[in-house]
């Protein structure tokens, strides 16, 4: 380089003189000066830490319900036409069923449950009818004991399933149907409109399992037990007695119930309790479960609560998928916005009532017991669940000697109900259970 400073620049074919600073050094290229650098304020830093926790928790958020979607997608739906549909944000009724149906379970299942040979077809061993009132953020749930007399409706010819029945038969369903589940459950829609005129737009039904794994799938639920309890009877009528679904408890006070034994309790009609040095049993059998599986659903409830997140929701989802069968109108974009308005819904809030029965035998069925509705704590119960009257009532339900019981006119005060055969037993429980409505002895959520 010469040492006057110029440079030979070949671009602009001559000598460019390259100023020095006052030092004698060349400056630094402007493109290598480093800026100084600019210190956040606290509010700042905040800002953005902030702005990443949020685009986590989208993400997050974002692959929880792909997740959920895929989940939601491997249920098992059937068509429902007998529903009612649901006008946008207006209250509405979702058919919740228990089956005992023991297809797909394992051995060791079988042992507890019984086999297809034992115990073929599918029953409802459950049915409880949930009304949703999504723009009061509130619930309540009408237990229907399995044994109420009715007729049948929806039910098809192939099942050879008689007319004049218990409720439960309606799920019942012919050897040939293609899919049992949804034509059970459309017949048990189709009765229940027909003999209580109570509107269904949904319906779930729920397999032996399908507890127990939602239970596991919440890391169980706390049940405070106050004596020890078990389910110990002659299970199948043969003169046989023993521990019928499992239910065995010893230890007392708050713990947490597995999906096993919250299943056994949910189950037990042979439910006995450890009192003054003996075992006692609880007579109630139908009416004290329906009683204690309101008690499971709330301790759910609250567990769902405590627990709940996009991630766990999507669990929880995937814990059932093979254990429970829906109409194909309850989309998965449904129930994701019921979990989001009710998941700080607290399981004391939910209002329980039980259909208004009493025990009586049916003659032409050899005096088989059966549950005959009360008339008008029916109608009046029907009222205050729907939060207006029923609807129209085409096929009412029956007398003990299976006559159609007169549906009273709306505003009917409340009279001892008469009974047929001279042996009915009164077995009506409170019209709207709270908890201080259950037997001492019966485990409640803690």
């Amino acid at each position: 380089m010469p040492s006057n400073g110029e440079f030979p620049g070949p671009i602009l074919g001559g000598q460019v003189p390259i100023p020095r600073n006052a030092g004698g050094t060349r400056p630094v290229p402007e493109h290598r000066l480093k800026p100084a650098k600019r210190r956040r304020t606290p509010g700042q830093r905040i800002l953005r830490i902030l702005i990443i926790v949020l685009s986590l928790i989208i993400v997050l958020a974002a692959a929880g319900y792909g997740y959920f979607r895929y989940e939601w997608a491997q249920i098992n739906t059937a068509v429902c036409p007998s529903c009612v549909a649901v006008a946008n944000g207006a209250p509405y009724n979702v058919l919740v069923l228990g089956s005992d149906t023991r297809t797909g379970e394992t051995s060791a299942q079988a042992q507890q449950f019984g086999n297809q040979t034992t115990a073929g077809g599918q029953r409802s061993d459950t049915i409880k009818i949930v009304h949703v009132d999504p723009q009061a953020g509130t619930a309540s749930i009408l237990s229907i004991p399995r044994d109420t007399f009715v007729t049948l409706s929806g039910v098809p010819a192939s099942s050879g399933v008689s007319s004049k029945n218990k409720i439960n038969a309606a799920f019942a369903s012919g050897p040939n149907d293609p899919n049992p589940s949804g034509t059970g459950a459309n017949g048990l829609v189709t009765t229940l409109q027909n003999t209580f005129g109570i509107p269904i737009s949904h319906w779930i039904v729920v397999n032996f399992f399908g507890l127990m794994d939602a239970v596991n799938g919440l890391g169980g639920v706390k049940m405070n037990v106050p004596v020890p309890i078990r389910d110990y009877g002659d299970c199948n009528a043969n003169g046989v007695y023993s521990n019928c679904t499992g239910l065995n408890i010893q230890t007392t006070g708050c713990q947490t119930l597995g999906g096993a034994q919250a299943l056994a309790l949910s189950r037990s009609r042979h439910f006995e309790y450890y009192q003054n040095g003996k075992w006692n049993s609880d007579y109630s059998s139908d009416l004290g479960r329906i009683q204690r599986q309101n008690l499971m659903i709330e301790a759910v409830v609250n567990k769902a609560k405590s627990t709940y997140n996009p991630v766990t929701a999507a669990s929880f989802i995937a814990s059932l998928t093979h254990d429970v069968t829906l109409d194909n109108q309850m989309s998965a974009g449904m129930l994701l916005s019921l979990a989001e308005r009710y998941h700080a819904f607290s399981g004391s809030s939910l209002k329980n009532y039980t259909l208004p029965t009493i025990g009586a035998s049916y003659a032409p069925y050899g005096g088989e017991a059966v549950q005959v509705v009360q008339q008008p704590q029916a109608q009046q119960m029907f009222t205050q669940f729907l939060g207006g009257p029923a609807g129209t009532v085409t096929t009412p339900p029956l007398s003990s000697y299976g006559n159609p019981i007169p549906v009273p006119p709306v505003g009917t005060p409340t009279t001892a109900a008469a009974t047929s055969p001279a042996t009915a037993v009164s077995s009506t429980p409170p019209a709207a259970s709270a908890p201080s409505a259950f037997p001492s002895f019966d485990p409640t959520p803690c």
